[in-house]
């Protein structure tokens, strides 16, 4: 919106020109967020408390955990405010990337919310079933594929890339389709596995978020794309300024969720934030790239496999508990250390991922 105003500004000044760069707008979209998240945070946390919308722990997880019960959730809602407001004020509103990355968003906030809304509000421990909210996000995941399918104008749009060989293209064809179901519907439920401790999952979401936005930032640039071997995606670039809200909105969240949290982010942050991630590497054609900065949400994701298909075809368990990181709290070690260790994993995933843009 203020991309607009800037635009009819330069009629009389020509120093608003400045706010068409997207390295500014990204830097301004940052702060926005994040000052959101700082005005937003203590009104939302005061109204939870007061309506007693706490979290419910699990009875046969950590013992450490049960201090945590009645802590406010729902806190991603705050995330999902300052991301939106942020991206409308200082995006192109004419992209259609933007206004898919924030439909497929949003869409899974509220399917978050919906669940998060039954399991503390109508005392309903499961909230919504596994198949229903699957059949949600199957179909917000479709759907946007088939739009962006249909929407190509670049046969780039559409292709696979693999990481570290710029000559391996593959054209997809309708299995784009498939590809954007599977990479939205599994990282949004890869993150909220690892939303499990305070500050697990954000800060790998808001690294991942930053180097995605890099991505994009380069895709976009029709001499970076080149020098770097990677896709040119027009439409790309402005992403960035979607990534620098997620950053902000997410270290500004973090402000009140670091140990001990004073608010869990619930689903409704969680599934829209991973499915947020999976939509960026849709579009910036870099999937291979998103697992392996991902690479926590991965292990907590396999680990939830793994344990499955052991105990019901052996019987037995290989973890003490999954996700992942309740089994290294079950061996004794405290959370923030568990916390601060996944973070530097993914500081090193993330920082092997950016090496994809040179190695090749």
């Amino acid at each position: 919106m203020l991309l607009y105003l800037t635009d009819y500004l330069m009629h009389f000044d020509s120093s608003f020109r400045v706010f068409q760069y997207l390295t500014l707008r990204a830097i301004l979209g940052a702060l926005t967020a994040l000052i959101m998240s700082f005005i937003i945070g203590p009104i939302m946390i005061g109204k939870l408390t007061r309506k007693k919308i706490g979290q419910s722990i699990r009875q046969d997880g950590p013992e450490s955990h049960y201090e945590k019960a009645g802590t406010p959730t729902m806190g991603g809602a705050m995330i999902l405010v300052a991301i939106s407001v942020s991206t409308l004020l200082w995006a192109d509103l004419e992209n259609r990337y933007v206004w898919v990355v924030l439909f497929v968003t949003l869409s899974h906030g509220i399917i978050g919310f919906v669940d998060d809304y039954r399991k503390v509000m109508q005392g309903n421990s499961d909230g919504l079933s596994a198949k229903v909210k699957l059949f949600w996000q199957s179909a917000i995941a479709l759907s946007s594929g088939v739009f962006l399918y249909a929407s190509a104008e670049l046969p780039a749009e559409t292709q696979f890339i693999v990481p570290f060989f710029k000559n391996i293209i593959v054209d997809m064809g309708w299995y784009y389709i498939l590809m954007t179901y599977l990479v939205i519907v599994g990282s949004s439920n890869a993150v909220n596995l690892t939303d499990g401790l305070d500050g697990l999952a954000i800060m790998p979401t808001v690294m991942v978020g930053a180097a995605l936005g890099i991505f994009a930032y380069l895709s976009g640039h029709i001499n970076f794309s080149q020098y770097l071997a990677i896709p040119y995606l027009p439409l790309s670039g402005e992403l960035i300024v979607f990534c620098a809200a997620l950053v902000g909105s997410g270290l500004g969240f973090l402000w009140f969720n670091t140990y001990p949290a004073m608010v869990f982010m619930g689903d409704v942050g969680a599934l829209a934030l991973g499915a947020a991630l999976g939509i960026l590497a849709i579009l910036i054609r870099q999937e291979i790239v998103l697992i392996i900065m991902g690479g926590v949400f991965v292990a907590e994701t396999i680990s939830v496999i793994i344990q499955v298909a052991s105990y019901k075809t052996r019987g037995k368990r290989v973890f003490l508990m999954t996700p992942i990181h309740h089994h290294y709290e079950l061996k004794g070690w405290p959370e923030p250390r568990i916390i601060v260790r996944f973070w530097i994993i993914t500081v090193i995933l993330v920082l092997i991922g950016l090496a994809t843009l040179k190695l090749r």
